[in-house]
């Protein structure tokens, strides 16, 4: 592959992932995979490819992402985050509507820990008054 555009950083819940635009026809690739191949439900995929459909650059660009860390959910929504970054780094212009859509906000919901002598993180256990 030839040098990329622009490169951006997203992540979500526990997942990281590095994005790199390419000019191009519109393919997307997550960790050497296609995206419907990698991230298996179409929701995911509408997900990842809504930052483009915001700013109606569909099929003008190629997307390779990498991703560690979290699960299929998380991976989705950092790649959302780096594509609709580097839209932004490419086209200031964008950055109204992108705004308009929250995919430039970082959802910082983090999985609440287990607290000690319960069955989760809020979980007790079954109330016997007698």
């Amino acid at each position: 592959m030839s040098e990329p555009l622009v490169s951006a950083t997203g992540r979500r819940k526990n997942a990281t992932a590095n994005v790199q635009v390419f000019s191009g026809s519109g393919q997307i690739t997550i960790n050497g995979r296609p995206v419907l191949d990698y991230l298996k439900r179409e929701t995911l995929v509408m997900l990842v490819e809504r930052p483009l459909q915001v700013t109606e650059s569909m099929g003008r660009y190629d997307i390779v992402a990498r991703t560690k860390g979290g699960g299929l959910s998380g991976q989705a929504g950092a790649v959302r985050l780096g594509i609709a970054r580097s839209l932004l780094a490419m086209d200031e212009n964008l950055r109204k509507p992108l705004r308009a859509a929250g995919m430039l906000t970082r959802d910082a919901r983090e999985v609440e820990r287990k607290k000690p002598g319960r069955r989760g993180a809020r979980k007790r256990f079954q109330f016997s008054k007698r």
